[in-house]
Formats: structure tokens, sequence, C-alpha cells
């Protein structure tokens, strides 16, 4: 039998070594794996867009009663206009746009872009129209109100002047202005 020297340590045969290294490319067992620590984001399984964490008050807000019971306390709403999914959660419940309460934009390009004060695409089209944002402007003043309640009637608890603002900037670049 043929054997090595490791090191100047102690003799190994080769057929140790070879168990050793066969031992060593064996899958691991997953019970001994850690998982990665949660960063908080989590991803729409439909869609695979990154959800926007949102509060319980939200979802009693715009879930159906029915349906509610279905998600955990802590979920996300997807905000790809094209995904069927609304809300969903780590537990992989999720809520459909045909379950919620009222259409929410963006997935129902009719809804109001504000739920608080009914801000909508039209009234960024007559702006745009108009060449003053004067109702953005107003908009603006009402999003800094306490009347604002963004968190639970906005379907992803954000405020929507990013949005506006976007719409705006994109409707006044494709007229040419």
């Amino acid at each position: 039998m043929r054997s090595a020297k490791a090191f100047g340590q102690e003799l190994f045969d080769y057929s140790s070594i070879q168990r050793f290294q066969a031992r060593d490319s064996a899958p691991m067992n997953k019970a001994f794996v850690r998982e990665p620590e949660f960063d908080g984001k989590a991803y729409c399984p439909q869609c695979g867009s990154l959800g926007v964490g949102v509060c319980e008050a939200t979802l009693d807000h715009h879930v159906q009663e029915a349906v509610r019971s279905r998600l955990a306390d802590a979920a996300w709403y997807c905000g790809f206009a094209k995904c069927e999914i609304a809300y969903f959660d780590l537990f992989e419940s999720r809520v459909s746009v045909e379950e919620l309460r009222m259409p929410v934009y963006p997935k129902d390009a009719d809804a109001p872009i504000c739920p608080c004060f009914g801000f909508t695409v039209d009234d960024i089209e007559a702006d745009v129209t108009e060449g003053t944002p004067v109702r953005i402007r107003e908009l603006l003043a009402n999003t800094k109100s306490n009347a604002a309640n963004c968190r639970v009637l906005a379907a992803d608890g954000q405020c929507c002047m990013r949005e506006v603002q976007r719409l705006y900037m994109a409707q006044i670049s494709g007229r040419g202005q």
C-alpha cells in the first residue's frame, strides 16, 4: 500500500484521502446551512417585482373582509400594473386584484392616483394641456395637510406625489415641451 506524508505529520494511505475527498463533495444537509438574514425585501411571487411593505391598516382598508385573514399582518404590495397579484406575504399567501374592495392605481389606470383627494391621470393631462401644473401644485399642498391619509388610503401606503411627478414629466417630454 502506498502512503503519503501530510505536512510532516502522520502517514495516510491514498485510499483514506480519496474517501475524505468523496465525503467533502457530497451535498451538505440543509439542516446545517444557515439561512440568510431577512433584509426586509420581498418579491412578488407572480411577476418577481420588488414589493412595497404595507401596514395592517392599509390591508384592512383595501382587502375584502372574506379574504383578509389569508394575509399576515406584515404584507407587501405589488405595484406592477400588469400583475394580477395585489398583496402577498412571506408565507406565500396572495390577494388578487379582483379581491380588493375597490380599483387601485396602477392596477386600474382609471382609478385615482391619489385616493386621498381623487387626483387622476386626467388631472395630469389637463395640467399638461394647459401648460401650468395648477392641479399638481394644489395636490402637493393637500398632501402636506392633515387631510392626507396615504398610509391607509393608498394601495401601497405611500404618498402619490412621486408617481404624479413622474407621469407629469413623462407627458411633458412626450409632447416635446
